[in-house]
């Protein structure tokens, strides 16, 4: 079997810079002479072993960082940002924008930040709400966009903190998880309290207090939450150590969002979890059901099977509230959702609402072509008391239409006729899209033609 070559020129790069050395002194140290290392810095040789031992040996490099990249997802995420159609007659070609990836990716990052600003600066101006809803320094990345970000980078799957919870769940072994967590917290000297509170969770130091109102998913959920919390600090610590990030804020949204996956990925431990995906053909509920989880919490995990040499179908995960906007969204398809605002009107997940404890089927086909089957189901989460608010959301998991005959939920639906696949965008500011009657405002980058004698599904004509 041949071995993949490895091509890492930005990693030398930044090696080389980190450590103070010229282009000559680096040859040296690594036993190469200076045109074969420039051919390497710029992806043109591949790096050789004798390299990484160098590497390794004289500079106490990790060398699994030569092989981690996120080029695939910086190039998806500029495509995604050249069909913007102010760059209709100047997009470049895929192979323009790998190079960009691989061997300039702070100038990739540095143009999609561009856009984002760019992109940005037109949905303020095309919605009143958000432009009261954001102050004079919205070109910058608020803290809770930056996390979403990283997450988004990660695929949704943190692999030392996935690994960690599992191994914990391991451990645990016929033992409930959140049963083993708690005989833990109580080794530690802390009492855990089931609690008549409107909170789902509170700590004080000795007393871990959950609420009895609600679900027994939930209290496991946030037993292990606080768990990893205490037991996991500093692999938490040293993940946001990583990321880098701008702000105090963000880093704490994102310490929060990883306990949050500790919690889910120790509930649903990901060999197990796969392997039972696998065999119910991803249904929902008998999976909720074998593993004491939540059908949201399950659909979210489904969201995060991205373990190099063990993935799962790559999901999209979404979940909406009443007013339409989209408060969490995590893809490993194709699907990007829109960054302010609601989605598309026309996509099942609105539908759910009208269908309580339902799950609803859509064939859907995005503009750019890609066909996708989508699942959504409307959650309630009720406060426990007359006076507590009800909370309801709107879920949806899905995937590209080449999986879909994995899930259960494609049987008997024709997934080879095209005119079954109902037509979505996503969000109607950025959709190009003449024909659709849900349409709530025009393109930002067409014209329109109105004529006061003809009036059609909506007042205008998009040029």
């Amino acid at each position: 079997m041949a071995t993949q070559k490895l091509y890492a020129g930005v990693a030398l790069r930044e090696t080389r810079a980190r450590i103070g050395l010229t282009q000559k002194a680096f040859a040296e140290k690594l036993g190469v002479s200076l045109p074969y290392l420039n051919q390497m810095e710029n992806n043109h040789r591949p790096i050789s072993a004798a390299v990484v031992l160098r590497l390794a040996g004289e500079f106490g490099m990790d060398v699994t960082a030569l092989t981690t990249s996120d080029s695939e997802r910086v190039v998806s995420d500029m495509r995604e940002a050249l069909a913007d159609p102010v760059f209709a007659d100047t997009a470049p070609p895929m192979a323009d924008l790998r190079l960009a990836a691989s061997n300039a990716p702070a100038l990739a990052r540095a143009f999609l930040e561009l856009h984002r600003a760019y992109r940005q600066s037109h949905e303020r101006l095309a919605s009143l709400d958000e432009a009261l809803g954001r102050d004079d320094s919205a070109s910058v990345a608020s803290p809770w966009e930056e996390v979403r970000d990283f997450f988004h980078y990660c695929d949704n799957y943190i692999d030392a903190v996935d690994r960690a919870a599992e191994h914990f769940a391991t451990q645990a072994g016929t033992t409930d998880p959140a049963v083993r967590a708690a005989e833990l917290l109580r080794a530690r000297g802390i009492e855990v309290q089931m609690s008549d509170m409107e909170a789902l969770r509170d700590f004080s130091g000795h007393t871990l207090r959950l609420s009895t109102r609600t679900p027994t998913a939930t209290q496991r959920f946030q037993l292990l939450h606080q768990l990893a919390l205490l037991t996991q600090n500093d692999l938490l610590e040293a993940t946001l150590d990583l990321a880098r990030f701008q702000s105090d804020a963000a880093r704490s949204i994102a310490k929060i969002g990883l306990a949050n996956y500790f919690a889910g990925a120790a509930l649903l431990p990901y060999r197990a979890f796969r392997a039972a995906t696998i065999e119910t053909r991803h249904d929902l509920e008998r999976l909720s059901d074998r593993f004491g989880a939540s059908v949201e919490q399950v659909a979210h995990r489904l969201s995060t099977l991205q373990r190099p040499g063990d993935k799962g179908i790559p999901f999209f995960f979404v979940r909406v509230d009443r007013a339409g906007t989209i408060t969490k969204r995590h893809s490993a398809t194709r699907l990007q959702f829109a960054r302010f605002g609601g989605a598309c009107p026309q996509w099942v997940v609105y539908q759910a609402f009208e269908t309580p404890g339902q799950f609803l089927r859509q064939l859907a086909e995005t503009p750019d072509g890609v066909r996708y089957l989508c699942l959504a189901r409307e959650v309630t989460k009720p406060g426990g008391s007359f006076h507590a608010p009800v909370r309801r959301y709107a879920i949806c998991l899905g995937c590209e239409i080449g999986q879909a005959r994995d899930l259960v939920y494609a049987d008997d639906l024709d997934l080879g006729r095209a005119r079954a696949f109902a037509p979505i965008g996503i969000s109607c500011r950025i959709c190009e899209r003449r024909d659709c009657a849900q349409r709530s405002v025009p393109p930002l980058e067409r014209r329109l033609r109105v004529n006061p004698d003809i009036r059609g599904q909506i007042p205008y004509e998009i040029a």
